[in-house]
C-alpha cells in the first residue's frame, strides 16, 4: 500500500488553494490542499506501524512550524506545476531531514525539498503559460503555525485519507 507524510495548512489556505485546484489540478478530489513532508513510500500492514511508531518519535522530538506562504511559483520548465511556495524555515527542514534519510522507512527523496501547496498540475505548456503570470501577480499572503503531522494512505480509487494524526510537541 502506498503512503506519504503531509501538513495539512488551515481551512482558509486550503479553501485558497482549492479555489484554483478546481480548475487547474486534476488531483483536486483525490486528495485535500497539503504539504508534503515525506514523499510516497509503500509498506504493508506490519510495516506500517513500525513506521506510524517512528513518525510517532520524531514528532515527539520535532516543535511546531509557521507555514508562511508569500507568492506563487512554479517547476517549469521540468514540469507545469504550479504552487504556493512555503518560506523553508529551521523547524520545518529540520522535521522534512528526519523523515528522509537513511535510517528511516522508504526511499529518500528524488529532488532537493522545495516546500510548497499545488495548486495546478498535469497542465499543458500553453495552459502553463497562460496562467502563470495572472497567478503570479495575484500571489498568496498567510502564515499560520502548523502543530500536527499526518500519515497517509492510499485507496484503491487512488484517493488519500488519514491513517494516523501525530501532535509535533518537542519534548526538552
Amino acid at each position: 500500500m502506498k503512503y506519504g507524510v503531509v501538513a495539512f495548512p488551515s481551512k482558509k489556505l486550503q479553501d485558497l488553494a482549492n479555489g484554483y485546484r478546481k480548475r487547474y489540478d486534476p488531483h483536486y478530489a483525490q486528495i485535500t490542499p497539503h504539504m508534503t513532508v515525506k514523499g510516497v513510500f509503500d509498506a504493508d500492514e506490519s510495516e506500517i506501524r513500525e513506521v506510524a511508531e517512528a513518525i510517532r518519535n520524531v514528532a515527539r522530538k520535532h516543535k511546531p512550524f509557521e507555514l508562511s506562504v508569500s507568492k506563487v511559483s512554479t517547476f517549469a520548465p521540468i514540469t507545469n506545476t504550479i504552487f504556493f511556495k512555503v518560506a523553508p524555515n529551521d523547524d520545518l527542514l529540520a522535521l522534512h531531514k528526519a523523515l528522509n534519510n537513511d535510517e528511516f522507512f522508504g526511499p529518500l527523496p528524488q529532488y532537493a525539498f522545495v516546500p510548497h501547496i499545488t495548486i495546478a498540475q498535469s497542465l499543458t505548456s500553453g495552459e502553463h503559460d497562460d496562467i502563470i503570470g495572472q497567478l503570479k501577480m495575484i500571489g498568496a499572503d498567510h502564515s499560520e503555525t502548523i502543530d500536527r503531522i499526518h500519515l497517509l494512505y492510499q485507496l484503491e480509487d487512488g484517493s488519500w485519507t488519514v491513517y494516523e494524526t501525530f501532535r509535533l510537541q518537542e519534548e526538552n
